[in-house]
């Protein structure tokens, strides 16, 4: 490799320090590095904005924690070029670069010494009166849940269009095995090995005391239906695609989620298997 992109979170790097390390370091070595920062993309709508990265770009550095780089993916999925996460944050899954190994990191992506993992993303579209309002992809999950005040929501889930079960509750996480270590990890979903091709629903504080997550194949179709107890009552709750880019949702509403078409390219340099990065990542006290 020797074209690069850096996408930033100065929040996560003060005074870009960490960020002209890595520049500095590929320009010497002979490659090309751009630089966005989060402030100057945001503009565009997006944590990125994807019509700034060149066309010759090899890989996509993201230099933050795990959330820099599923903003990241959602926004470049679509170029299918890989990325690597550099990890300024704490508990990291997805960023494997750690700042004490950053120079032996690049030097193995110059010589081309690297793997790529392929993970499963999800595509979701609000459906109002028969008509698409909103659609997008998520790396990570699509999350339902109450706004506004403290009431929970009511909600039907379908599979594959044959009614699963109705819930009561704070809402409702569709997580891909990325995601498993994230919101739905929080809610007491399983964790999944992030190459295996599935789907995860995992209920959000549910007003019960027999409901669990529930795993489904990557080819199944997931519709969750917003509903009203009382035709009066308004409906206050959101869908966020990757914990951003959220809409607000009305009673009758439904979400269909199924696969992507789209998949999300990490480059992989850690010799680690998963669990040996599980057991480590949950031995932080």
């Amino acid at each position: 490799m020797k074209h690069f992109f850096l996408i930033t979170n100065p929040l996560k790097d003060g005074g870009l320090v960490t960020t002209e390390k890595i520049k500095k370091f590929l320009e010497q070595e002979g490659c090309s590095c751009k630089v966005q920062v989060y402030e100057q993309a945001k503009k565009s709508g997006f944590y990125t904005d994807s019509t700034e990265i060149p066309q010759d770009t090899e890989c996509i550095l993201v230099l933050g924690g795990d959330g820099t780089l599923i903003e990241a993916a959602r926004d470049t999925s679509h170029l299918e070029i890989p990325l690597i996460g550099i990890n300024l944050g704490t508990l990291g899954f997805l960023a494997e670069v750690e700042k004490s190994n950053l120079e032996h990191a690049l030097r193995c992506l110059i010589a081309d010494q690297y793997q790529l993992e392929s993970r499963m993303m999800l595509k979701g579209s609000v459906i109002r009166d028969g008509i698409c309002m909103e659609s997008s992809c998520a790396l990570n999950d699509i999350v339902i849940t109450r706004s506004g005040s403290l009431q929970i929501i009511h909600f039907h889930i379908y599979v594959n269009g044959q009614f699963l079960n109705e819930y009561d509750g704070d809402g409702v996480i569709i997580s891909t095995p990325t995601g498993s270590t994230g919101y739905s990890m929080s809610a007491g979903g399983p964790i999944v090995e992030p190459a295996a091709r599935l789907m995860v629903i995992t209920p959000i504080c549910p007003h019960t005391l027999n409901t669990r997550s529930i795993v489904l194949s990557a080819e199944d179709e997931v519709v969750v239906e917003m509903r009203s107890e009382r035709p009066e009552q308004k409906v206050q709750a959101e869908v966020n695609f990757d914990g951003s880019h959220g809409m607000a949702l009305q009673a009758n509403d439904k979400i269909c989620v199924t696969r992507s078409e789209r998949t999300t390219e990490i480059v992989k340099l850690n010799q680690m298997s998963f669990l040996e990065i599980l057991h480590k990542k949950m031995s932080v006290k």
